[in-house]
């Protein structure tokens, strides 16, 4: 009898042993668990998600997002950078003002775009994931680092041409969608060459280093980037202002000759598609900062789609 009643108590105590045993792994098990979740949810939070968006109005302009692959524009660019930095992008990224990306008012978040600098041949790759800019006359807005390695950071602009890459924006857009888990990405740090048209000589220039403050680690330049780049120098580039596009000529006329006061102004035709358009020109222009001026007059005599553009 004194036997059997130890042995009982054994397999009592082995059970509850057993029982404390895995509750303690389960506890363990849904802690562990909720610090993987609570880490991929952060991961999550940086992740941007592709978008393209409705019609929205920035001061009385209205902007229509659009997947546009035949995207193709010259005009001015600018950066934006410090007060920014670490904030979301209009996709859900966190802007870096030192890595390489850009905004665009309409284009997808993200596209892929090259970006050339026509005052001194600069290509650069860059990847669109924010919106802007929604001051008027610029086309795109860089990040600090784009426009250091563009070579106008110190400028504050410069006129650009910017198209838009197709296959790599599709590939963009697939990877932000979670489509595809395996893709090769997309380089969008090295600098390239562009020979555009000159009668000068050809000149050589160095990438500078990014820019650092305090408490923040930056991206070491790849080789590209630390290589001297030659360049070919062309003809200085010409600023218009583009006050309207009509298809019936006589109105361009008026608006030509109303527009005189700002300038030599001209009207040019140009065909889209199969349809004749005449636009109304304003220029050129000496300076960026001197278009600004023009541009904010002839909008504000209501042209509100008035344009800077660069040829």
């Amino acid at each position: 009898m004194l036997n059997l009643f130890y042995v009982k108590k054994f397999f009592i105590f082995l059970i509850l042993l057993i029982i404390t045993t895995g509750c303690a792994e389960t506890q363990l098990a849904v802690h562990t668990a909720k610090k993987i979740t609570t880490f991929n949810k952060e991961k999550d939070a940086h992740r941007g998600k592709y978008k393209v968006g409705n019609p929205y109005q920035i001061k009385g302009i209205w902007y229509y997002p659009t997947v546009n692959y035949r995207y193709e524009q010259t005009g001015i660019a600018s950066w934006y950078g410090p007060n920014f930095n670490g904030k979301k992008t209009a996709n859900g990224e966190v802007f870096d003002m030192n890595k390489v990306s850009a905004a665009h008012r309409t284009l997808p978040m993200p596209s892929v775009v090259r970006v050339t600098n026509l005052r001194n041949g600069r290509v650069l790759k860059i990847r669109i994931n924010d919106r802007g800019p929604f001051a008027h006359g610029r086309i795109i807005d860089l990040s600090r680092r784009a426009a250091q390695l563009l070579g106008f950071m110190q400028q504050g602009t410069a006129p650009v041409k910017v198209i838009v890459l197709e296959n790599e924006s599709r590939i963009e857009a697939l990877r932000a969608k979670g489509a595809v888990k395996r893709l090769p990405a997309i380089p969008t740090r090295n600098v390239e060459m562009a020979f555009l048209p000159n009668e000068r000589n050809n000149s050589t220039f160095k990438v500078s280093p990014p820019q650092k403050t305090s408490s923040r680690k930056y991206e070491k330049l790849d080789e590209a980037n630390k290589s001297q780049i030659t360049v070919k120098p062309y003809k200085k580039v010409k600023i218009f202002i583009q006050a309207g596009a009509f298809i019936k000529k006589h109105r361009a006329v008026v608006l030509k000759y109303l527009l005189e006061r700002y300038g030599f102004t001209r009207v040019m035709p140009a065909k889209v598609g199969k349809q004749l358009f005449y636009r109304v020109q304003i220029g050129p222009i000496a300076s960026v900062i001197e278009s600004d001026r023009i541009l904010k007059e002839v909008i504000s005599r209501g042209y509100p789609n008035a344009k800077v553009i660069v040829n």
